[in-house]
């Protein structure tokens, strides 16, 4: 019977489709109603069950990405983030090693750049401490002297509450590692005599920690002109002073200084040339707070501002530093600062004394990013320079760079000339014809 029922099978499986549909012979739909009543049913899951599922697809991206690309994940590094602060980075130093390797500075090199150092002769006696307070009083006193009416503006000492609640956000703020930062902080960017709470919490006794906090609450919350005082009277010095004093930089200043830079010209006019116009900037410092522009992205008016400025002023061997920095971002330099940069370079032609490396080190960055942006007298006065201030290593290479180049207003008269040119190539020979007759 088994064999009968094969060759019914079979015999059903060759007949027409017209007997097959008599004979109800049809595939019958699967009823999938109750799978997709499953499926909306399950389509809202709650909290935990998608942590575990987040979790779990984490866990395995990790793995995967662990055995398919060991080379990605990188054995050693520094973190810069700028986020939850840990404890763990309290002990994380910053060296000027960290970012300029290539920097070879022996002996004479740095004798040469000390002999460019602190122009004026006057090194930096004031601690932090002092210069706020020192800040203050000649706020005071000039508002004071402004005022036709006394009366109708007046410091008022602070209230006693007050001055007790600030005390204790002092206490706080010195052995401030981790966590949320007091309410009563927070708001003194808000208030108008800000600058006189902020004493009262004596910021030259912050932790590291909390001077971090303490700038990414100020730069979002100031106004630009009131950043650059908080960035000139409470950071920079602060900066200074852990550099002078054990030689590194913390982790968490380093990472105040890149949070500083959300607002660039108030980092630029309250840090960068402040430290630049004070003459006593160290080599560490220089190359410290240069790697803050060198890495971060910062709108091409504020860096070709600051660096007109920083080719205007006197002299000293950190200028060199920043300079290479803001040439090594290859803006598209307006020519005022192209032509500020050449006369920077073009003011030691006459200087008996030799150059430090760095100042050659600049130069031929300068070449080597703005050589076709030159005219062709500020081309041979700089090969005129070159007569005078030599380095056995790097003027050949400034010398090759400089004859290379394709100054800009011979490009112009070729751009000139190409533009007279095209109208004649415009024309058809029928057009000549036409003119003939």
């Amino acid at each position: 019977m088994g064999k009968a029922k094969k060759s019914n099978m079979t015999k059903m499986k060759n007949a027409p489709l017209e007997q097959q549909l008599l004979e109800g012979k049809v595939v019958k739909k699967k009823d999938r109603k109750k799978v997709s009543l499953r499926a909306e049913e399950s389509s809202v899951l709650d909290s935990k069950t998608s942590k575990k599922i987040l979790a779990a697809a984490k866990q395995q991206q990790l793995e995967f990405n662990e055995e398919n690309f060991p080379s990605l994940t990188p054995k050693k590094s520094v973190d810069f983030n700028l986020g939850d602060i840990n404890e763990e980075d309290e002990h994380v130093d910053v060296n000027e090693n960290d970012f300029m390797d290539d920097l070879e500075i022996d002996d004479a090199d740095a004798k040469a750049f000390e002999r460019f150092q602190n122009p004026e002769g006057g090194k930096r006696t004031l601690k932090l401490a002092e210069i706020i307070l020192g800040k203050i009083q000649e706020k005071q006193a000039d508002i004071q002297t402004k005022l036709t009416d006394e009366g109708s503006l007046k410091i008022e000492d602070l209230d006693p509450r007050v001055k007790e609640m600030y005390e204790g956000v002092r206490d706080v703020m010195k052995r401030y590692r981790s966590g949320k930062v007091p309410k009563a902080f927070k708001i003194i960017p808000k208030l108008r005599n800000w600058e006189q709470i902020l004493f009262v919490t004596e910021p030259h006794n912050w932790s590291a920690a909390a001077m971090f906090q303490g700038a990414r609450i100020f730069s979002s919350v100031l106004s630009q002109a009131m950043a650059q005082r908080f960035y000139n009277l409470v950071l920079l010095p602060r900066v200074r002073d852990d550099l002078a004093e054990y030689k590194k930089l913390n982790m968490h200043l380093y990472n105040a200084l890149k949070r500083a830079l959300f607002k660039p010209a108030a980092f630029m006019k309250g840090i960068i040339l402040p430290l630049l116009e004070s003459g006593d900037c160290t080599l560490r410092e220089a190359i410290i707070f240069g790697s803050i522009i060198a890495r971060n992205s910062i709108p091409v008016l504020h860096s070709s501002a600051c660096l007109l400025k920083i080719c205007e002023m006197g002299y000293t061997g950190a200028n060199s530093i920043f300079i290479r920095y803001f040439l090594d971002k290859r803006y598209a330099l307006p020519y005022r600062v192209v032509d500020a940069a050449v006369f920077h370079f073009l003011r030691f032609e006459n200087d008996k004394r030799d150059m430090p490396v760095l100042w050659h080190q600049s130069l031929l960055t300068f070449v080597q990013r703005y050589k076709n942006d030159i005219s062709s007298e500020q081309k041979e006065a700089l090969l005129g320079l070159l007569r005078k201030q030599n380095h056995p290593k790097l003027t050949p290479e400034i010398r090759r760079e400089l004859q290379a180049a394709t100054c800009r207003d011979v490009e112009m008269m070729d751009n000139d000339d190409r533009v007279e040119a095209e109208p004649m190539e415009m024309y058809t020979d029928h057009d000549v014809e036409y003119e003939q007759e």
